[in-house]
């Protein structure tokens, strides 16, 4: 399969396909948000594809960083490959490892950094953060991105008093599906991390929670479900308040802890399906 093409010019290649929705419609968000769990202590979010819609951006970023060296990204190849730092989709590309990595890292940052601004929440997630705060618990984010762009990109939602702690990248030693930064989000919100409630729209991500032992809800059919019952037993959806519900035994249990991989975002016009949906955004 080619991966990479020549690139034919400035923008080449560049996709114009629309922009998935990020809730099946704004104006009800409340309506997409899933019941908490009864005995949830905390909750733990990812960022990229789950607070912030930013599939596109670190794609069209990774893209122009590339183009500069002759390559031009792939579609569908990055697409199938979300869950992955830009670090591990440069070594995965086929003739990556003899590209210069710190500077394209450092050209996409550049230019995810001057976009920031224009991100988008995903609505549904953000009214379950809400909901989440109104019922007193203490909130963090776990994100296998840089903490270069993840703290930029929460002051960009206005969301930086929702959260007791932020655990990036550079915390931890492993990124996901590793559990390591669920597990430093737990610590430092001094909760166990079975009465941890972890959202994430990745593949990996959910791995990742899974593995660090907490309950989790992830994207679906860009709607919020519970990963451990699987799309098909989640219709139950919370009231305005976000009132807790008793939660079913997840079947099989928790996952074991995986190889380390740091992660993307997915994005969510993707059907749902019964293996741990997919992962959050690259070019981190």
């Amino acid at each position: 399969m080619h991966v990479l093409r020549q690139a034919r010019g400035p923008g080449a290649g560049m996709n114009q396909a629309a922009r998935p929705p990020v809730c099946p419609d704004p104006a009800p968000a409340r309506s997409c948000v899933p019941a908490i769990p009864a005995g949830i202590e905390a909750m733990v979010f990812d960022f990229d594809g789950t607070l912030a819609d930013t599939t596109p951006s670190h794609e069209q970023a990774l893209r122009a960083a590339l183009q500069p060296h002759g390559l031009d990204l792939d579609h569908d190849w990055y697409r199938q490959h979300l869950g992955l730092s830009i670090d591990d989709l440069l070594a995965t590309l086929p003739g990556g490892r003899q590209l210069p990595h710190d500077e394209i890292i450092r050209q996409s940052r550049t230019y995810l950094l001057a976009t920031v601004h224009s991100i988008t929440p995903i609505a549904c997630v953000v009214s379950l953060l809400r909901a989440a705060r109104r019922a007193g618990l203490p909130c963090a984010v776990a994100s296998g991105a840089s903490r270069l762009l993840v703290h930029p990109g929460i002051d960009a939602l206005g969301l930086r008093h929702a959260f007791a702690a932020v655990v990036a990248r550079e915390d931890v030693t492993h990124g996901k599906p590793a559990p390591d930064l669920y597990l430093a989000a737990a610590q430092r919100l001094d909760v166990p991390p079975d009465r941890c409630l972890a959202v994430d729209d990745a593949r990996d991500g959910v791995t990742s929670a899974r593995a660090a032992g907490m309950h989790v809800i992830t994207m679906a059919g860009g709607r919020l479900v519970s990963a451990d019952e699987g799309p098909e037993g989640t219709a139950r959806f919370a009231s305005p308040a976000g009132a807790p519900m008793p939660r079913q035994t997840p079947p099989g249990g928790e996952a074991g802890p995986s190889a380390a991989r740091e992660t993307t975002a997915a994005p969510h016009d993707a059907s749902p399906d019964t293996t741990p949906p997919r992962s959050e955004d690259s070019a981190r």
